[in-house]
């Protein structure tokens, strides 16, 4: 998932530098990461994990790292398994 995570990002995310040089944990925000691309960001991730963010996770806080994006997609998909 998170090899699929930074493809999305690469593509989306339209940062200054290269997703490859970004740690998981780092603040994508701080990295460039703007408001418009956080949406392209999530369109990208909603359609490579045929997902659908629901409202409350739909925040800065979700798109703030790659883990937080990792984490928010696990918990999405675990949500539809469970529905």
């Amino acid at each position: 998932m998170n090899a699929k995570i930074r493809e999305i990002l690469s593509k989306f995310g339209q940062l200054p530098v290269s997703v490859d040089t970004i740690s998981d944990e780092a603040d994508l925000y701080a990295a460039g990461l703007s408001s418009f691309a956080s949406v392209q960001l999530m369109l990208g991730i909603e359609e490579a994990f045929d997902i659908e963010f629901p409202d409350n996770l739909l925040n800065r806080k979700s798109f703030a790292s790659i883990k937080a994006i990792e984490e928010t997609v696990t918990l999405i998909l675990k949500d539809q398994e469970a529905a």
